[in-house]
């Protein structure tokens, strides 16, 4: 499928799903689905064959029915509500925007977002996102896979800090931190406390301390959350647009304007060159 044209009423668009989504997360508490949306879609990328990311693959049967997207089809009706009121947005540009602005809404950081992907059908294999049964050595297979590192392997686990595990999707119950619609830094904070009563903490977020480079992150989110913040925003950006390259997208659309703006011109002359040829010959008439 073609990439949309980024210009100016595309990013109008974009302005009115932004403000759609935050009103929709906002009032049915829906931040973390909308959150896991987002990362599923994108991280099934493999930077090798250049395959999966975050495309709008998701919305296929296909896909949301892989073992590891149970129960998001919740959030990708949502979001068609949203696709129906603007539907020039693709669905790749949608379930990012929605991860973003769910951040956002829980009180984490800005996440800089470019929209222009483009919407694919081909679906990729199941088994390519992260298995929260297993170790710190999976979750680089799967992470350096995509071409990300294990800064942001951390960082991005701290987006665990929002929503909570269900029996019937994960195997997995309860929250990770006591307060699952709050992005902040707790995430690490708990970890670092070890079992808590009430809270969860799953295979893949205890091998983060079984791992020096890992355990190094995990002590300086627990401690500094500005410096989490920094990290996740830049994390988060980088999953988003794993396959996709901002800067064509926005050369193409400043490309379109150019045209636009040089055949307004030459039109603009022509028609100073109608007009100046007219007065020319009423001043030679009136002699």
């Amino acid at each position: 499928m073609a990439a949309p044209i980024v210009n100016a009423e595309y990013m109008k668009e974009i302005n009115k799903a932004r403000r759609d989504l935050r009103s929709i997360i906002s009032s049915k508490s829906c931040a973390p689905i909308m959150l896991r949306l987002a990362w599923h879609d994108a991280g099934t990328y493999d930077a090798q064959s250049k395959t999966g990311g975050p495309n709008g693959s998701i919305r296929n049967e296909e896909e949301y029915t892989h073992g590891a997207n149970s129960g998001l089809k919740i959030a990708l009706e949502l979001c068609e509500g949203v696709k129906a009121k603007h539907p020039k947005i693709t669905y790749a540009d949608l379930y990012q925007l929605a991860g973003v602005v769910a951040v956002e809404v829980t009180g984490g950081p800005d996440i800089s977002f470019q929209p222009g992907r483009k919407d694919s059908n081909v679906c990729p294999r199941e088994g390519r996102l992260p298995d929260a049964k297993k170790n710190f050595q999976h979750l680089r297979d799967v992470f350096y896979r995509m071409g990300l590192s294990d800064k942001d392997i951390v960082a991005l686990s701290g987006g665990h800090t929002l929503g909570r595990a269900h029996p019937e999707r994960s195997g997995f119950d309860g929250p990770w931190t006591q307060e699952p619609l709050k992005f902040d830094n707790s995430y690490f904070v708990e970890l670092l406390k070890g079992e808590s009563e009430g809270l969860l903490k799953l295979p893949s977020d205890k091998t983060l301390l079984e791992d020096p480079e890992f355990r190094r992150y995990v002590d300086l989110y627990a401690k500094d959350e500005d410096a989490f913040f920094r990290d996740y925003a830049e994390s988060h950006k980088k999953l988003s647009e794993l396959g996709f390259n901002p800067n064509a997208s926005a050369a193409k659309a400043c490309s379109d304007s150019t045209v636009l703006a040089q055949g307004a011109f030459g039109v603009a002359i022509t028609a100073a060159v109608v007009a100046l040829s007219y007065f020319y010959e009423i001043r030679k008439k009136m002699k």
